[in-house]
């Protein structure tokens, strides 16, 4: 008896962090539908003229926000930064530079060093972790 394989879906929202988009951003056929493991790699492979907008431009969910500012998520939610920034507004708030942003950078800074410190530790004496 031969089975047929059936496509492997997705919700929407799953198919936009995937993608690194803001759903709210997306068409509506996108947000309204679900998205199949060969269409979610259609997209990745081929982005339309919509998805190359939302990457350039915005606007963009958390962690794209967080992670071209140069802080964490945790750090965002500290400093009041709750919506979707688009590219301009957070260039905008590099050309700033407020003082908090400053602050959280240096934090970053800090957990990436002692992050790079620990696997250097490790992997010299040697740890399965490493």
């Amino acid at each position: 008896m031969a089975s047929q394989k059936t496509s492997q879906t997705m919700k929407p929202e799953t198919a936009a962090k995937k993608l690194n988009v803001y759903l709210p951003a997306t068409p509506e056929e996108f947000r309204s539908g679900v998205v199949s493991r060969d269409e979610l790699n259609a997209l990745q492979a081929d982005p339309p003229e919509w998805l190359r907008d939302l990457r350039r431009d915005g606007p963009h969910p958390r962690q794209v926000v967080a992670a071209r500012l140069g802080v964490s998520n945790s750090a965002l939610a500290r400093n009041g930064i709750s919506e979707a920034l688009t590219t301009a507004e957070i260039n905008a708030l590099k050309a700033e530079m407020p003082e908090w942003l400053q602050r959280e950078r240096a934090t970053q800074a800090e957990v990436r060093e002692e992050a790079a410190r620990l696997k250097k530790r490790d992997a010299e004496r040697g740890s399965p972790d490493a």
